[in-house]
């Protein structure tokens, strides 16, 4: 099941990222070799690109491989830096959580209001705050749920 929401992941975050792509070289394009700027493109890349970071933050707290700071993790026992993982992995799953309501509010009050360039409502582009918080949420699940595995299975090795 992780390896499935990893593969989401990825390839949401490379779509993302290919629109962004996509809409930035058709925007420079229209605009240097037909003199006819795109009015939207800026709008859409912006939205895109706010996109592929929340499935981006998902995916490299999944993956461990987001930034921290492992000079305290080098230099304490194994069982502390376990502890430390876990508690890592709870404060993710807060994080997620209140990403995800903050956003569900913010999407309710300020949704209806339409995006300039696009003419969308703005529900559809502010909805990247919820998805972000809900994958975070799962993501840190997936992540204590392993770590119990790992934990449980350890402590059968030493019985």
């Amino acid at each position: 099941m992780k390896r499935l929401y990893k593969y989401l992941l990825s390839l949401l975050t490379g779509s993302s990222l290919f629109v962004v792509f996509a809409v930035v070289f058709a925007s420079s394009l229209s605009r240097y070799l037909f003199n006819s700027p795109i009015q939207w493109t800026e709008e859409a890349a912006k939205y895109a690109m706010i996109y592929g970071t929340m499935f981006g933050m998902v995916l490299c707290y999944l993956e461990g491989i987001h930034i921290r700071f492992t000079f305290l993790e080098d230099v304490v026992p194994a069982k502390i830096r376990s502890i430390l993982h876990v508690l890592s992995d709870i404060i993710a799953l807060v994080a997620g959580s209140v990403l995800c309501y903050s956003g569900y509010l913010f999407m309710m009050k300020r949704g209806g209001i339409e995006a300039p360039g696009t003419g969308i409502a703005m529900y559809y582009f502010q909805a990247a705050m919820v998805i972000g918080g809900a994958g975070l949420t799962i993501a840190a699940i997936f992540r204590i749920i392993e770590r119990m595995t790992q934990f449980s299975s350890s402590l059968q090795e030493d019985q």
